[in-house]
């Protein structure tokens, strides 16, 4: 149980709104050929178990901009238990369900710090003493939370971005779709930011208004590319890949995977657009056609054990040689996902797509790869990302940069490169387990056993689901600044309405919050029920009251608004510096021995409900985005991915589809918000007729 708290609390991006970083705008073709050159690591592959400790020394090695500020980073602090416990009550309270329950939970909290003493000294040990040049949380974090979860990676930890439209594809493409045109561009500007990432030019993220900014840790970008997650029994693994010895990229079309080399081996250097191009096609053609072959991308998609079992089977039947074919997987910088037979429109078509591919796509992944882009047949475009070493922002980075330059800019830059001569798509097109036919389809090849079954709990997986989008276009940022409030705090408080009106009581809310001023710091969890969020939804009520006109409850509702928001702004501000309650919390019940007593707040009911993320939440707002999202973390709640942009706000519902919830809650949406803007527009003077 313990460990399924911590995976349903690590599965959070993270993210804010998104400021392209000042020092790297979209490069010149002569500044990226002054790189420096990305140096061989002393090792080829990496395997890593969790600890970022373990995979620091590549830091150093590497060097550059991107790991300067590594070793100045201040270490993830642990706050007093009596701050913490004054913290955490208000934000549990408002969730008791008699008044026994509130009592009980009082005096557990008044008990705790005396109770809490040995805990507290042992986690301060811990971070001084065996962590003291790390986090104290993240190699915990890592492995619970992640590597030894065994819910299968889709819905459960990966996470979408759906990329907005590229305007420069041909209206009426020739002979390639606009898929494979749309891969090409983003496979070309990956190569880009791959080869800053891998020879350590790319500048370390800071944020702030004021220089100078605070540096954000680096620690992530390791685990990007040329990275696969290894499923295997209790606890997996993740691998990395020396980029300087590994030019390839690999390629999904049709269930089938295929690898190809896209940079210049030796200098990082993206291939001509047109090279990419048409090994990209070769691929498309190669998938129909060719041996028959399981579909092998399901044995990605199941629970973790099953994976693992299933690889295991893998490489009895093929050997040393399916060895080799999975690392070549394994060690492809990206995964190109070509979706041939998709032409979504809608934001929620797309959406369902990037998420898990769904039932008509979803053999078409490997939901190990740390990174997937997916491009569909009409050009639509987005990226699906695997969680366990990684959380959004960095991600945001990547992303953000390769959807910078469009396809007609990069055409334009790829004219002046020099060319050739190059191997041919023919030649250089490898199928990846096309060489394996025979020995996956062998009487004694369990092999399509497992695919079978694999299938069997994706395709139940995905019709459980249910995703709905809102796409609120009555105001955005810039109305919500005017009227004196904190965006996403508004936001926030606009979602706890609806929640309460959809479920008829407040849900416990996670709103996620990154912690990477500190070395190797992931997140922390700002909680959005307080007193303040509770005297307002239940002062609008579970419906519209359309008493607005009524000057004194007007005034009244738009105080208790200003209230809840003001308390999660400062609950955000704590937890931006560490200082929420769940990590802490969570360090504490670790450091109980065997065989000890926990205190008994961690076994208090209304402690547990406080921290069952009904309304798991995170907020990412980029231009070159239309949603994004991911899946619910408890089956009696929701996945509500929300971007603010300034003049319209995006919604992401995800839930169990036995429930009928995300519709309901996207009119619910709307609704809270036009009310909080009627609130605030009725107070307002009227304006002069002159």
């Amino acid at each position: 149980m313990l460990r399924q708290g911590i995976h349903r609390s690590a599965r959070h991006l993270a993210a804010k709104p998104f400021a392209p970083h000042p020092s790297s705008p979209s490069p010149s073709l002569t500044l990226l050929r002054t790189m420096s050159a990305m140096k061989p690591w002393p090792q080829p592959m990496v395997e890593s178990h969790g600890d970022y400790r373990a995979e620091a020394p590549l830091e150093d090695y590497i060097g550059g901009k991107l790991y300067s500020k590594q070793h100045s980073l201040p270490k993830l602090p642990i706050p007093s238990v009596a701050d913490t416990i004054a913290r955490f009550l208000p934000t549990a309270l408002p969730l008791a369900q008699s008044e026994e329950e509130r009592a009980t939970l009082i005096k557990a909290c008044e008990e705790f710090e005396g109770q809490a003493g040995e805990l507290q000294k042992r986690l301060m040990e811990r971070k001084e003493g065996e962590m003291k040049d790390s986090s104290w949380l993240q190699l915990w974090w890592n492995t619970m939370g992640y590597l030894q979860v065994r819910d299968c990676n889709p819905v459960n930890v990966s996470y979408f971005f759906h990329f907005s439209d590229d305007g420069t594809l041909p209206q009426i493409p020739a002979d390639k779709s606009l898929g494979v045109l749309r891969a090409a561009s983003l496979l070309s500007s990956t190569a880009q930011f791959r080869k800053q990432v891998a020879s350590g030019d790319l500048p370390y993220e800071a944020i702030g208004r004021k220089e100078p900014k605070t540096p954000l840790c680096s620690a992530a970008y390791k685990y990007m590319f040329n990275a696969c997650r290894v499923p295997r029994k209790d606890e997996d693994s993740y691998r990395i890949y020396d980029p300087s010895l590994n030019s390839h990229v690999i390629v999904a079309c049709g269930g089938k995977f295929y690898s190809f080399d896209f940079v210049e081996e030796g200098t990082g250097e993206p291939l001509p657009l047109e090279v990419i191009e048409e090994r990209l096609q070769k691929c498309v053609e190669l998938s129909k056609g060719g041996p028959a072959l399981p579909m092998l991308g399901y044995l990605t998609s199941d629970n973790r054990d099953n994976c693992a079992e299933a690889r295991d089977e893998l490489l009895r039947v093929g050997g040393a040689k399916m060895a080799e074919a999975l690392k070549v997987l394994e060690s492809g910088a990206v995964l190109i996902c070509l979706d041939e037979n998709e032409e979504p429109v809608s934001k929620k078509q797309g959406s369902e797509i990037f998420w898990t591919g769904g039932l008509t796509s979803g053999h078409n992944r490997w939901f190990d790869k740390s990174i997937q882009l997916i491009c569909t047949r009409n050009g639509k475009a987005g990226m699906n990302g695997e969680h366990s070493m990684m959380d959004g922002m960095p991600v945001v980075n990547f992303c953000d940069y390769i959807t910078k330059r469009s396809y007609g800019e990069v055409a334009a830059s790829s004219q002046t490169a020099n060319s050739g001569p190059y191997e041919s798509a023919d030649q250089n097109v490898k199928d990846i387990f096309g060489d394996y036919a025979a020995e996956l389809a062998s009487t004694e090849s369990n092999v399509g056993a497992h695919v079978a079954q694999s299938k069997a709990n994706f395709d139940k997986l995905i019709s459980d689901h249910e995703l709905q989008t809102q796409s609120f276009q009555g105001y955005g940022s810039g109305a919500i600044k005017k009227m004196g409030y904190s965006p996403d705090a508004f936001v926030q408080i606009a979602m706890q309405l609806a929640t309460y009106r959809l479920w008829g009581e407040q849900g416990g809310t996670y709103e996620a919050t990154q912690v990477r001023p500190f070395l190797h710091g992931r997140t922390e969890t700002t909680r959005t029920v307080s007193p303040a969020s509770e005297a307002f939804i239940k002062t609008m009520g579970l419906r519209p009251t359309r008493d607005d006109n009524d000057p004194a409850k007007r005034v009244e509702k738009l105080k208790l608004l200003g209230e809840a928001v003001t308390s999660h702004v400062k609950y955000i501000g704590s937890a931006a510096k560490a200082m929420g309650v769940d990590r802490h919390f969570l360090g504490l019940a670790l450091s109980v021995k065997e065989g000890e007593t926990a205190p008994p707040l961690f076994s208090h009911p209304l402690y547990a409900r406080s921290k069952t993320w009904r309304v798991s939440t995170s907020h990412l707002t980029h231009p070159r985005f239309d949603s994004w999202g991911y899946g619910e973390v408890t089956p009696n709640g929701v996945g509500l991915a929300y971007s603010i942009h300034p003049n319209h706000c995006m919604f992401c519902i995800t839930a169990l589809r036995e429930h009928d919830w995300p519709e309901r809650l996207s009119h619910l949406l709307e609704e809270a918000l036009l009310e909080m803007q009627t609130l605030n527009d009725l107070e307002k003077p009227p304006a002069s007729k002159l």
